[in-house]
């Protein structure tokens, strides 16, 4: 198993963003992560890459424990992640903010991480942007570009935060595209998102949070009809 929760609790005073949350994630997986607004995802994200720390168990990458490594070390180890909101080093080109990613979250040399991004800038549709500065991107430039500075810190495991919010159907569709392509070249991807059929076309197991707690998990399109995922996320009832 690559990536292993055990027992992940964490709460802010009386808000409680994971209870005992115990989920293993298969090397070579892709998963999605559902759930309403508040219900703990992004903060469930923020725990495995060291961005918060829990109050109680444990987390284990490759069979490691890395509960008390600092995000850099998790990084280094394998750890790469997309937020929701794009940080991109707005006054860098996008090759640069690659550069940044690839030698100081891979430990890579210049010549070693140049090569490196001038692949991943063409599996990411980024190549003719290259030397774009970064802050003159479009949202869905900027999303992907997101995606391809994680890609250059070399991931085992790549944590994808509503990357698909604010596109468009056609945006969505070339997101997509570009998740799976990611996902088939041996990255485990671990995809949260609102857009739900776009995370259904590219994940084959889907998890439930509903107030820092796993609700249901399992086929992404049998647990997405069960009448509870239904009732409790999508507010509906018969």
């Amino acid at each position: 198993m690559l990536l292993e929760l055990k027992g992940l609790s964490k709460a802010f005073g009386s808000i409680v963003v994971a209870e005992n949350i115990n989920l293993g994630i298969d090397e070579g997986a892709a998963v999605g992560i559902i759930g309403p607004n508040g219900a703990g995802k992004s903060s469930l994200f923020n725990l495995i890459t060291g961005e918060l720390s829990p109050d109680s168990g444990s987390i284990h990458l490759d069979g490691h424990d890395i509960t008390s490594s600092p995000p850099p070390a998790r990084c280094n180890a394998g750890i790469g992640r997309s937020y929701q909101i794009p940080h991109p080093f707005e006054t860098l080109t996008v090759f640069e903010n690659l550069l940044v990613g690839a030698v100081y979250g891979n430990g890579l040399t210049e010549a070693q991480a140049t090569e490196r991004c001038g692949d991943i800038l063409e599996r990411t549709g980024l190549l003719e942007k290259a030397n774009r500065v970064a802050g003159s991107l479009s949202l869905l430039e900027r999303k992907r570009l997101e995606m391809a500075r994680a890609l250059a810190t070399e991931p085992r495991i790549l944590l994808l935060d509503e990357i698909a919010g604010g596109l468009t159907e056609h945006e969505c569709e070339e997101l997509v595209t570009a998740i799976s392509d990611i996902h088939r070249s041996g990255v485990t991807v671990v995809w949260i998102e609102h857009v739900v059929h776009a995370l259904l076309a590219a994940v084959h197991h889907l998890f439930v949070l509903n107030f820092g707690s796993i609700i249901a998990e399992g086929d992404p399109h049998t647990v997405m009809n069960s009448r509870d995922v239904q009732e409790i996320y999508m507010g509906m009832s018969d």
